[in-house]
């Protein structure tokens, strides 16, 4: 967005809840923010709480867009709610099942909640690929294996890109077995993408998937509302080990001299803003 290069066809759809402006600038956009709520209906006056809208120190919303966070969920961790939401949403898309092996390509916020997912359900082998070797830390800190793009061996089942970087979908074709699932989690802009659709790709009859938040799996769609799954993103939260995708704080009156710092840094995971 911030680059402009947000293709003139998703104007419309990428829109977020309660912007303003358009894209690609001026715009005020934002969807993780947490807060108490000061006025409103009693059950909720003075609960902490996430909601899907611009930063802003204050605002006005309506109930429906208000998710109340479990009461052993901190708040510094609930900013991570729209991050959870999208990987709980890429797990379903990816039918990851008991025993499957599991790649993850990418090791920001969202692919290291996927990869943390993923390796919960039972038997499942998942590694986490990232050309930043530096991510191995974060990683491994959360008990999630890491491989160095390109060391990675062996056939898996499901593989999973949440790099944005077409290298690492034609690394999850490589090593994708006989009728794998490739979940294409990235969203690219405006850039093209280049990808091996030739040698093994027809004879080894692989699905080549895309997963976006913005719909809930037709599989899931009869029994889980927007509000279901968000509950359930905040459940998933409830674990300290997802305090290493925290990667610094800001406060808000010093956005604007600290954000260039904070987009450019290789370090960078999720960036609090504190009001």
């Amino acid at each position: 967005m911030l680059a402009g290069k947000v293709p003139l066809s998703e104007f419309d759809r990428m829109r977020g809840p309660h912007m303003e402006g358009n894209f690609s600038f001026p715009v005020k956009y934002g969807y993780s923010t947490v807060g108490k709520v000061e006025d409103g209906p009693n059950d909720l006056i003075g609960r902490t709480a996430f909601c899907l809208h611009p930063h802003q120190d204050r605002f006005v919303t309506t109930r429906d867009m208000v998710a109340l966070l479990p009461e052993d969920l901190p708040p510094e961790r609930g900013v991570l709610a729209a991050n959870m939401e999208t990987a709980l949403n890429i797990v379903w898309d990816a039918m990851v099942q008991p025993g499957d092996r599991v790649a993850v390509f990418g090791a920001g916020v969202v692919g290291t909640l996927i990869a943390g997912l993923s390796r919960r359900i039972a038997g499942t082998e998942t590694v986490l690929v990232d050309t930043n070797t530096d991510r191995r830390a974060h990683v491994e800190a959360m008990g999630i294996s890491f491989a160095e793009a390109g060391t990675l061996n062996g056939e898996f089942d499901v593989l999973i890109n949440a790099s944005a970087a077409g290298a690492a979908l034609s690394e999850a074709i490589e090593h994708a077995g006989t009728e794998a699932r490739i979940i294409e989690a990235s969203w690219y802009g405006d850039k093209n993408v280049s990808i091996p659709l030739g040698g093994a790709f027809h004879s080894k009859r692989l699905q080549l998937l895309s997963s976006q938040v913005g719909a809930v799996p037709a599989s899931r769609r009869a029994r889980w509302s927007f509000g279901r799954r968000m509950a359930k993103a905040l459940e998933l939260l409830e674990d300290e080990s997802l305090d290493h995708l925290i990667s610094g704080e800001t406060a808000f009156a010093d956005l604007a001299d600290d954000y260039p710092r904070i987009l450019s840094s290789q370090t960078t995971l999720c960036h609090r803003i504190r009001y």
